[in-house]
């Protein structure tokens, strides 16, 4: 457990300070990733961003399927896993979202494009935190790189998505990185723990 006494600081500190941070350098980035004006690749980005949620919300349900169908009590398991890193990581998004209250960047800035329709505030990218919650929770449960490789790419595309669409800054999109992440190491290090103290205590 002496990592979460290590995560939680450095997460709670980084939300704090994010916002405000550079804003200068945060949006000079964001109009750079932004003012490309290709019409396909918007729209393809657009479809990548949005399977952000029905991946991580889809992904316990197949996996449970999984898990029962083949009466394998550890692909179940690892679906509670997933599911409790998306309910950890959506509630702390949200929370943040209504209590920071921070204006799309295109609400801001009239030369920052606005190319979905999005209707909550800014930070932190609820879309990356979703998708960097479910690549890194896949990653701790299957480590291999025929895994976390292209479950990093598409959590990938879906923050670059996110600033290329004009709906989030740079350190909107960092913010929901380091919530995803940390909340799916937080999840496996806690599952980790109760499982240790399950096998002790079955110990006669």
């Amino acid at each position: 457990m002496k990592i979460i006494g290590k995560i939680i600081p450095v997460f709670a500190m980084y939300l704090l300070v994010a916002p405000s941070f550079s804003q200068n350098a945060d949006i000079n980035l964001l109009r750079k990733l932004n003012e490309t004006n290709n019409r396909r690749m918007d729209a393809f980005f657009n479809g990548v961003s949005e399977t952000a949620t029905p991946v991580s919300a889809g992904a316990p349900i197949i996996f449970f399927t999984i898990g029962t169908i083949r009466k394998n009590e550890t692909i179940k398991i690892n679906s509670y896993k997933q599911a409790s890193a998306i309910v950890l990581s959506s509630l702390i998004s949200v929370s943040l979202k209504y209590s920071i209250k921070r204006d799309r960047p295109y609400e801001k800035y009239s030369f920052i494009m606005k190319k979905t329709n999005e209707h909550t505030p800014s930070f932190p990218s609820g879309h990356t935190t979703a998708a960097f919650t479910t690549a890194t929770m896949l990653a701790l449960e299957y480590p291999k790189w025929q895994v976390a490789v292209p479950a990093y790419l598409w959590a990938g595309a879906v923050a670059y998505s996110r600033m290329r669409l004009g709906v989030h800054y740079p350190s909107d999109v960092l913010g929901g990185i380091v919530i995803g992440v940390g909340s799916a190491v937080l999840v496996n290090q806690v599952a980790k723990a109760l499982n240790k103290k399950r096998k002790q205590n079955a110990i006669p």
